[in-house]
């Protein structure tokens, strides 16, 4: 079974503690202040050279180990002729010890520190750490409005200041980061609250601390373990070989949904496609692509469903299949009947009351209410309920969570906010299909689905900006991506 965990999630708290406790059996804060600074201005200078702007920065600096992070990768970028100036927002001698010594040691590089705000070219927030919890006032906050107003790239050390590293709770400002540089693990206050709001995109300093013993919430998926998961092609497959998928989608009416699924099962490899539809559908799915094979159905006639369940490697069940009664009774009849992999999403989340073990559900927030008879949506209920159920839960959002029975939960931090909108949840749930089909099962087979989805949808929005994508541009835009190892797409723009 591949590794899928990749970095730790912890609580700020859990952090801190990780990295006391190596300070107490011998390790040097200075050397882990010197290391975080240097990886943290190679990661200011790779952005800048990517988004091809002027070699300056402003440094925000606070009185904590934040400020002399901060004053570090200041140093450093002086000594590649970089133009760096700080905005001290308390005076020198209130800061931290480290942050005062490496503070004077900018200034005897060349840096300027000044005590009025003065922002020019990219911005580098070392105001607050992960352990601010509370509400930001005073100069502070009006600092942290002015950079906010001022549509300059901000990058964000650990964490966006203002925001709570626990809650990802905003109780009056906090910076709006395009990249936070995390130092050494993720802190939960980034995924859940209004923290993803505020991280804008992710990328880990390593300052040498191990964190072997610190203690995870959740962990980010590896990207590297998703390359090994992309499914072989042989040369002398067949098309059964590559992957037989059934879809039990749509109703009168809503035709779409059907059809993006089964599309998306089949973009994603999957040898053939067989969308079962309640009868009568027959001219609303004639613009369907001409690969798909349609089947109509009758309410009390399964009989084609179930044969062919027995010769399919895996299902997708609900997209756009509506409310009625009929359908209700209908799945929850011969659902259960079907023994292969599947993908339950839509309202056949509504409509099922109990699931087959191993399925792969896909719901959002709301549909996740739902299953949870109304009780809040947080990762301990969805945990509980993927136990309870035996099923792997997919939360669809931003980001993206996976429950599975007997693991902690995985997080996706990728995508785009383009793709809210109708139809991109269909999407996925075609694609992990073809995966499941392609015999990538389970936890695996959801998280790679997750991850391409997200990659379509960030390339979607590149090509044709957040306002204008679609959901069938995820699916045009999932050839570019197979391209293309999935870590060198992923980190293309990164």
């Amino acid at each position: 079974m591949t590794q899928l965990e990749g970095d730790k999630v912890v609580r700020a708290e859990e952090m801190a503690r990780a990295e006391r406790a190596t300070i107490e059996a011998g390790a040097s804060d200075e050397a882990y202040m010197l290391k975080a600074g240097e990886g943290i201005a190679l990661l200011i200078e790779r952005f800048i050279q990517h988004k091809d702007l002027e070699k300056r920065v402003t440094l925000l600096v606070g009185k904590g180990n934040n400020g002399g992070d901060a004053f570090v990768a200041g140093t450093f970028l002086l000594g590649k002729g970089f133009a760096v100036e700080a905005y001290q927002c308390v005076p020198l001698e209130e800061a931290s010890p480290l942050c005062q010594k490496h503070g004077k040691l900018f200034a005897e590089a060349g840096g300027g520190i000044q005590q009025e705000l003065d922002l020019k070219g990219v911005i580098l927030d070392g105001l607050l750490g992960t352990g601010f919890r509370g509400k930001v006032e005073g100069k502070l906050a009006e600092a942290i409005e002015e950079v906010n107003d001022s549509e300059l790239p901000v990058l964000s050390i650990d964490i966006p200041s203002g925001v709570d590293g626990n809650t990802g709770a905003v109780e009056s400002v906090a910076i709006h980061a395009w990249e936070t540089f995390f130092l050494g693990m993720a802190k939960l206050g980034f995924f859940i609250g209004e923290g993803y709001d505020y991280v804008g995109r992710l990328k880990k300093v390593d300052f040498g601390m191990k964190g072997d013993d610190a203690t995870p919430v959740a962990y980010l998926v590896s990207e590297t373990a998703l390359q090994e998961l992309l499914p072989p092609v042989k040369r002398t497959r067949h098309k059964y070989e590559a992957g037989y998928v059934i879809a039990i989608a749509g109703s009168p009416g809503m035709p779409g949904a059907a059809m993006l699924a089964s599309l998306a099962a089949l973009k994603g490899g999957a040898g053939i496609v067989r969308l079962f539809h309640p009868e009568g559908m027959e001219e609303e799915l004639a613009p369907a692509a001409y690969e798909l094979i349609r089947a109509p159905y009758k309410w009390g006639d399964p009989s084609e469903i179930l044969e062919e369940g027995k010769r399919a490697k895996a299902c997708l069940v609900g997209p756009g299949v509506g409310r009625s009664e009929e359908m209700g009774t209908f799945l929850r009849d011969n659902v259960k009947r079907l023994y292969i992999p599947m993908v339950i999403d839509a309202d056949a989340l509504y409509h099922l009351k109990e699931f087959p073990k191993g399925a792969i559900l896909t719901p959002h927030q709301k549909e996740m209410s739902h299953l949870l008879g109304g009780k809040e949506v947080d990762r301990e209920s969805c945990q509980a309920f993927a136990e309870k159920e035996g099923v792997t839960v997919v939360l669809k959002g931003a980001p993206t969570w996976i429950f599975h029975p007997g693991t902690l939960p995985l997080i996706i931090p990728r995508g785009d906010p383009g793709m809210a909108t109708a139809g991109t949840g269909d999407v996925l749930t075609g694609m992990i299909a073809a995966f499941l089909a392609q015999g990538v099962l389970g936890r695996e087979g959801a998280a790679l689905g997750v991850y391409l989805h997200a990659l379509c949808g960030e390339r979607a929005a590149e090509k044709l900006t957040s306002y204008c994508v679609v959901a069938s541009d995820l699916i045009e835009t999932l050839p570019e991506i197979l391209q293309k190892p999935l870590g060198e797409v992923g980190d293309a723009d990164r």
